[in-house]
This record gives structure tokens, C-alpha cells and sequence, in this order.
């Protein structure tokens, strides 16, 4: 896997993409080092990186349970240190699921999802951050 970062301009805006697809992504720094506001920040992409992760497997796993889905959105929620660096202590993820779904076998799919089959997860948890989920189903 590899991924190319590109400079757009002279303060802290990159574009970064993957062989695989031609999907670009914007990312910027903090005001302090001059970003702009031209894309989101690295530790965010890390909340994403998580919650796309988990929300592709909980999505796969319900449709194998044949549960009607009709929407689902997701919440990632990171806590920092205040120490450099500020890393992330504590992640929750929230799934709101909406359908005729059995709320069972949600809180199952999710354990799996995050659990399992995340290796975002692994990567995070196994560098010592505390990782929760909760399942909304309405």
C-alpha cells in the first residue's frame, strides 16, 4: 500500500492520493503553521480512517444477517492528552442505524466490526487507546 502526498501551496494545504483510486484528499495543518482551512488534519483522518473501517464491516455483517438498512451514520469522538505528543487516549464511535434492523443482532455485528474485522482498531487499541462503541437503532 502507498500513498503520495502533494504540496498545494506555500503554507501546510496537501492533496494526497493512492495508486488505486483517483480520489484526492485535501489535508491541513492548524492555523499556527498556516493552514487555511483547505482540508481536514492528520489526527482526524485517523477518527475517519476508524470509523470508515468499522461502518464497511457493520454494513457488510448486517446485510449477511439480511437486516433492511436504510441508513446508517456514524460518530467518532477522540480524546487527546495535553502532553506532546497529543495523542489520543480514549476513542467512542457511535452507529445510528435506521431500518427495520434487531437491535441483537446489531450490537453483535458491531462487536465483530470493531472488534475483528477494524485493523484500525487493532493498530489504535494496540498502542494503548481506549476504544468504545455504542449502537443506535431507530
Amino acid at each position: 500500500m502507498k500513498i503520495e502526498l502533494n504540496r498545494v501551496n506555500q503554507a501546510s494545504h496537501y492533496e494526497a492520493t493512492a495508486p488505486s483510486s483517483s480520489v484526492k484528499v485535501n489535508i491541513d495543518g492548524p492555523e499556527s503553521i498556516g493552514g487555511e482551512g483547505k482540508g481536514v488534519r492528520p489526527m482526524e483522518l485517523v477518527l475517519i480512517a476508524l470509523g470508515s473501517c468499522s461502518v464497511f464491516d457493520l454494513n457488510e455483517i448486517l446485510k449477511k444477517q439480511r437486516q433492511e438498512i436504510e441508513d446508517i451514520k456514524v460518530e467518532v469522538e477522540g480524546q487527546r492528552r495535553d502532553e506532546i505528543p497529543n495523542i489520543f487516549t480514549n476513542i467512542h464511535i457511535k452507529f445510528f442505524l435506521k431500518g427495520n434492523i434487531d437491535l441483537d443482532k446489531a450490537n453483535k455485528a458491531a462487536e465483530l466490526a470493531v472488534k475483528k474485522y477494524c485493523s484500525v482498531h487493532d493498530m489504535l487499541a494496540n498502542g494503548g487507546i481506549d476504544i468504545t462503541y455504542e449502537i443506535n437503532v431507530n
